[in-house]
């Protein structure tokens, strides 16, 4: 059982000593499972709820995105604007995360390793997942409604700056979308893997901040902050159809999908526990 191989791995990993400072890989597995056999017991409506949650506070982040867009706007140059930009969309993620709220593409990995270590079911993740997809769904789609409203009246931030955060994510063909998800979804999963690595806040903080600012930084597709980036230009713009929303919520949820389940969970578990043997 992965939970065995953790409480072997603090001592060692394979005859080689594990620094007392640092995680061995079972031990980071073993927490990873039991994370995620806690998340598939809870009750619906409370995964429900803090799923919704998710989707509330994580639409901070294509907030402040807007607010610097129009703040900054060709004051510093391209290259420093598109940095400055990036590390605001990184905020809506630490207050998820550190939060300790549901987040589908974290559960794209954390919740799949129980189930290929035989502890839990298709079943109760397919549960999980879509209870949780649909809570961050509906709370991005309520932060979105109320951003471009009081954004703009508050003059904190132009429509146009959300409408360019939109095309930003819609100006590539499907297939490129569907990588670009494949992209974001494993990151999403090494994020999960590195936060229960880390022993301190501070480390969790980094890893969050270097991982969503990565995401940001190069415009990948995530289905959930996505979700209110392209829902906001939608609201804004007739340039933005429902079809055009549609289409990158269904690519960048499936691509998120086969990131984080197959380059992290499938990846991870495989080395970890065929390393251990």
């Amino acid at each position: 059982m992965a939970e065995q191989r953790g409480l072997d791995g603090d001592r060692e990993r394979g005859d080689q000593p594990v620094p007392d400072d640092q995680k061995s890989g079972q031990t980071i597995l073993a927490q990873e499972i039991e994370s995620g056999l806690n998340e598939l017991e809870r009750p619906a409506d409370g995964l429900l709820l803090s799923g919704l949650s998710a989707g509330l506070d994580i639409g901070f982040g294509p907030l402040f995105m807007a607010v610097l867009t129009t703040l900054v706007a060709t004051a510093w140059g391209e290259p420093l604007t598109e940095i400055v930009v990036a590390n605001g969309y990184a905020i809506g993620f630490i207050f998820v995360i550190l939060g300790r709220s549901e987040l589908f593409t974290e559960h794209t990995t954390l919740a799949v390793l129980p189930v290929l270590d035989r502890q839990a079911s298709i079943r109760q993740l397919s549960r999980l997942w879509g209870l949780v997809y649909l809570g961050n769904v509906v709370g991005g789609g309520v932060f979105a409604a109320v951003a471009v409203f009081l954004a703009p009246a508050y003059g904190i931030a132009e429509s146009g700056a959300f409408v360019d955060i939109a095309k930003n994510l819609l100006d590539h063909g499907a297939p490129l979308l569907l990588v670009g998800g494949v992209l974001t979804g494993w990151l999403m999963g090494l994020l999960s893997w590195l936060v229960t690595a880390a022993r301190e806040t501070l480390a969790r903080v980094f890893f969050v901040w270097l991982i969503a600012t990565t995401i940001g930084l190069a415009h990948l597709p995530h289905s959930i902050a996505g979700n209110v980036e392209v829902l906001a230009g939608m609201l804004l713009s007739p340039s933005i159809t429902p079809l055009d929303y549609a289409r990158f919520l269904v690519l960048a949820t499936v691509g998120n999908a086969i990131g984080g389940s197959t380059f992290v969970a499938l990846l991870k578990y495989g080395h970890v526990v065929r390393g251990s043997e």
